[in-house]
């Protein structure tokens, strides 16, 4: 049985992996990455499937986080191969009637279309654009920092001082139309806040979404919504790139099938061929936390606490991808113009205000939605090299209740669903179309482990499940009960996007060994005490 010795081992070679992989070749570990599949990148990959010269994002596609995070910023991918282009508008929220809210790349055309469909609205959206500037830096630090985010929280607080630290604190727990009914007059900026709140799991009337949809929309008026050139398989390449650049290893085809524990501390990892890697440091899991806990590590290993409250982990909803091969651009109802839905690379669908409450409220009831919620991507808008020239590979996602879409019956009807929906706002969509590619929930995790019947954000982004909640009861920490093992993946604070904060939260945690954190981590949460050194 072959068995070989490196200082750390990521498991799992997402966005997140990746990253935690690359800050401890950067401080001159011996690591190695050991991926599953044949290819890197988990959900940030691309790959022809629909027709001969289309490139497909198979998962995420469109990296704001990525872009205004410190974290992938600090690691200079463009040097390693990476290229960020985008698409001329960077959204738009399109109703059936041709009505479009476009959220555009400057502040006063943004401002100046929604002061014309509503008298104040433009004043209102400028100043929630000065607010997000105001705290812009010191608040992405604190959302990327293990919690509590105690020096990012110090500087917000000396700049913004008690009443407006409130103020952004009640945005926080506020729902996403409580906070458009609250600042805006017309339907514009509500459907944008509320479309962009949907990419978490949370409803438009839950506590929480508004704080998701401020902060994409803010991020799209700041630094847009960008794409890797040539595919989302460019910014896992670069990021791979990266770290053999820097010594360190990594092997794709190499499934972990165990953590090996000893004493209370993991020592290595078992492959799915029999082969054993010693970590002489630490162990990094970029895996999803039912999986690193039950599976890789094994509950009679762990405090019986855990165990316990894994029973409670909530799942994110369930996702469906359809892909597309089109002759021509997307024949709006709104028309042709750059600056309105045919020059957006997200486009967002199918629902009007109250629709998105209907929507949620089917998802929460369990039922298979009539009338999905679309987000949809033009991927040649936002980057020519994607398709020839006078076409678009495009795609679209929707949300459905864990568990449905379970045969092909259910999963055509619902593909004929989201067929309607862009028909409805682009009428002659169909015939446009050269080939479909249909990814249902069970496709996304057999491509993608980590994404567990179709969830894509590793957990419910619920309040109840995110900081000292997340995944379970805790520290918001990357810290597990057994030393030298972290949880890198977007299970950890601060969840699902890609930002690599997850990753790089985890490597800094296994670089300073754990220390007086991880032992009142052990005492206050797990139950287990270690002495004191």
């Amino acid at each position: 049985m072959a068995t070989e010795s490196v200082d750390a081992v990521v498991v799992g070679a997402g966005p997140n992996g990746l990253v935690a992989a690359n800050a401890l070749a950067d401080a001159g570990w011996e690591v190695l990455v050991l991926e599953a599949n044949d290819v890197v990148g988990g959900a940030v990959r691309s790959a022809e499937v629909t027709a001969p010269g289309f490139t497909t994002d198979l998962f995420s596609a469109f990296y704001p986080l990525a872009e205004a995070s410190p974290v992938i910023r600090g690691l200079d991918l463009p040097a390693y191969g990476l290229t960020w282009v985008q698409a001329p508008t960077v959204l738009a929220h399109t109703l059936d009637d041709g009505y479009a809210a476009v959220l555009r790349r400057r502040v006063e055309d943004t401002a100046a279309a929604l002061e014309a469909d509503a008298p104040g609205d433009g004043e209102a959206w400028t100043a929630m654009v000065e607010q997000w500037m105001r705290v812009r830096d010191p608040l992405l630090d604190a959302l990327f920092t293990p919690f509590p985010p105690i020096r990012p929280g110090a500087r917000l607080l000396r700049r913004l001082g008690t009443t407006q630290a409130l103020d952004l604190a009640r945005l926080a727990v506020t729902p996403v139309r409580r906070l458009a009914d609250e600042r805006f007059r017309g339907i514009g900026p509500k459907l944008l806040l509320t479309g962009n709140a949907l990419h978490t799991d949370i409803p438009p009337d839950g506590a929480g979404s508004g704080i998701f949809g401020w902060l994409l929309c803010m991020l799209g008026q700041d630094v847009g919504f960008p794409v890797p050139q040539g595919g989302s398989g460019e910014l896992a390449g670069a990021l791979a790139a990266r770290i053999r650049s820097h010594g360190g290893d990594i092997r794709t085809g190499a499934r972990v099938t165990g953590i090996e524990v000893r004493g209370d501390r993991a020592c290595g990892v078992r492959l799915a061929d029999g082969t054993r890697v010693t970590a002489r440091r630490a162990v990094l899991a970029d895996v999803s936390a039912p999986t690193l806990y039950r599976d890789l590590v094994g509950l009679g290993k762990l405090p019986g606490s855990l165990a316990r409250q894994l029973d409670r982990f909530q799942w994110d909803d369930a996702t469906i991808k359809v892909d597309w091969a089109l002759r021509e651009p997307i024949p709006w109802r709104a028309g042709d113009s750059p600056t309105g839905p045919a020059g957006a690379g997200t486009v967002h669908l199918g629902v009007d205000d109250t629709g998105f409450v209907d929507f949620a409220a089917d998802l929460s009831a369990k039922r298979t939605p009539r009338r999905p919620f679309l987000l949809l991507g033009q991927m040649t808008t936002a980057d020519p090299s994607r398709s020839p020239a006078g076409t678009e590979s495009a795609w679209a996602y929707t949300h459905v209740p864990v568990g449905s879409l379970g045969d092909r019956e259910s999963v055509a009807a619902h593909v004929e669903r989201m067929h309607e929906a862009v028909e409805r706002c682009a009428p002659g969509f169909r015939d446009r179309i050269l080939a479909t590619h249909v990814q249902s929930p069970a496709d996304l995790q057999d491509r993608d482990a980590n994404l567990v019947g179709g969830a894509i954000n590793a957990g419910t982004s619920g309040l109840h499940q995110q900081l000292v909640f997340r995944p379970v009861l805790g520290l918001g920490r990357p810290e597990t009960p057994v030393e030298g093992l972290y949880l890198a993946s977007a299970a950890a604070h601060p969840g699902g996007g890609v930002h690599g904060a997850c990753g790089w939260n985890a490597a800094r945690a296994a670089l300073g060994g754990g220390g007086p954190v991880r032992r009142r981590l052990l005492r206050t949460t797990w139950g287990r005490l270690l002495p004191d050194e």
